[in-house]
């Protein structure tokens, strides 16, 4: 379907570009939208091998095995398929925690690493798992807790409620991310993509592979402890208890230091937005190396990895990329508008609204610099503005999503993955229409 959906885009907007005379547009946005591309790519490499850095550190740590044996009960009536100690498990459930949080810069290393952990358990490479396709459902959904980036928006915009986005994108994202998950599951029981799935490793392979890993971890910890590792773990612990009993008192005076004048929102954004990543990264280096962990070669092996698949995503970048700047550019997004612009006034959409939402699922940042314009015009506190919000908050670029996240492992048959993934964006928007015009109109 990928393939088809790439042809059919590359093909309508040529066309689309000759008839209404666009045909220069259309091959400046080839040019640019390809150099952006590996622009884009290149940037998240830093990003990547520090995170999947933290990520291999907290493998070697034990860490990931704990945490999805924690929720193992909710991921595994998710992930039948999945083994529950798998590391796959941790790195879904850390990455779909960070994406609640807002943290998107670490939610993707966590994510291409729950896809490579997933890949691990596929036996036919090439072609998405049952897994693979909800992972992404998931994560397209955009279930988020904080949107700190709107909230930051609409405060610098001079909003007098720039967190009352909040529950909006709460209803919305919920609701988005249910119809993912339940058009994920359905589908994937169909027979058309029953016959696609490919089956899964024997129990051997998998069990194999686990016992590889615990191995793996074992002669690191004893090549550094021999001998005295118990006891140099323990001072290590201490250490580690002073640390944070210093940060919550540096906390708390930062707490008690804040101007008085701002409100209990600022406050709340500020501690999300700015302690939140330090907090993550610290708890992760810091149980390592608790642990007996060589954290910093440890880091570097994952960071090379890192390196490794932000190389590896540059290809499907470019072909996502420039396809989706051929088909604005040819002028098909505002055809669409055009062509769904009886359904938004059924659904009570304002008119102004429905470009951000028709351009969310396809370009990020096109999407962000929509919403600020519109808000500029007519204010963050107005209705439109309080739609774009929650369309921002509670929705996410799936296609830039779907390049990323099998780019890195090589799938080229996405199978029910892309339906997935648009109808929890189409539940995302009418949910957010919904719960806006329900609270604000």
């Amino acid at each position: 379907m990928l393939n088809g959906l790439f042809v059919f885009v590359i093909v309508a907007s040529i066309l689309l570009a000759a008839l209404t005379g666009r045909m220069e547009q259309l091959s400046q946005a080839v040019l640019s939208s390809a150099g952006e591309a590996v622009t884009l790519a290149i940037g998240l490499v830093g990003v990547m091998a520090f995170f999947l850095g933290l990520m291999r550190v907290a493998e070697d740590a034990g860490l990931l095995r704990r945490v999805a044996r924690a929720i193992g009960p909710v991921m595994r009536l998710l992930f039948p398929d999945v083994p529950s100690d798998h590391p796959a498990m941790s790195a879904m459930i850390l990455n779909i925690s960070s994406n609640m949080l807002g943290l998107a810069n670490a939610a993707t290393p966590f994510g291409i690493r729950a896809m490579e952990e997933l890949d691990k358990l596929n036996s036919r490479k090439g072609t998405a798992s049952n897994a693979m396709v909800l992972f992404l459902a998931i994560n397209t959904a955009g279930l988020a807790v904080l949107p700190s980036g709107v909230i930051g928006l609409r405060a610098s915009l001079g909003s007098a409620d720039a967190a009352g986005i909040l529950l909006p994108t709460w209803f919305a994202s919920g609701c988005a991310t249910i119809v993912g998950v339940l058009v994920a599951t359905l589908l994937s029981r169909l027979p058309y993509y029953r016959v696609s799935e490919p089956p899964g490793l024997p129990a051997k392979q998998v069990l194999e592979d686990k016992v590889s890993l615990s191995q793996e971890v074992a002669n690191l910890e004893d090549t550094e402890f021999e001998g005295t590792r118990s006891k140099e773990i323990s001072k290590r612990r201490w250490v580690v208890l002073a640390f944070w009993i210093t940060f919550i008192g540096l906390f708390i005076r930062h707490i008690l230091t804040t101007p008085t004048d701002a409100s209990a929102d600022d406050l709340a954004r500020s501690i999300m937005s700015n302690w939140s990543l330090p907090v993550i990264i610290a708890s992760l280096i810091l149980y390592g190396w608790a642990h007996g962990v060589r954290v910093y070669d440890s880091l570097i092996i994952g960071a090379k990895q890192g390196f490794e698949v932000a190389l590896r995503i540059i290809p499907y970048l470019v072909a996502i990329l420039v396809a989706i700047a051929m088909f604005r550019a040819s002028g098909g997004i505002d055809l669409m508008g055009i062509m769904v612009a009886p359904i938004t006034t059924l659904i009570q959409m304002p008119p102004e609204a429905l470009p951000m939402a028709i351009l969310r699922p396809l370009s990020g940042s096109g999407a962000y610099g929509i919403m600020a314009e519109i808000m500029s015009t007519h204010g963050p506190d107005s209705l439109i503005g309080y739609m774009v919000s929650t369309f921002q908050g509670s929705t996410e670029t799936t296609f830039y999503t779907l390049a990323v996240y099998f780019g890195a492992i090589g799938i080229v048959r996405a199978r029910h993955a892309i339906i997935s993934c648009l109808m929890a964006d189409v539940a995302g928007i009418l949910a957010a229409v919904f719960i806006v015009n329900l609270l604000f109109g």
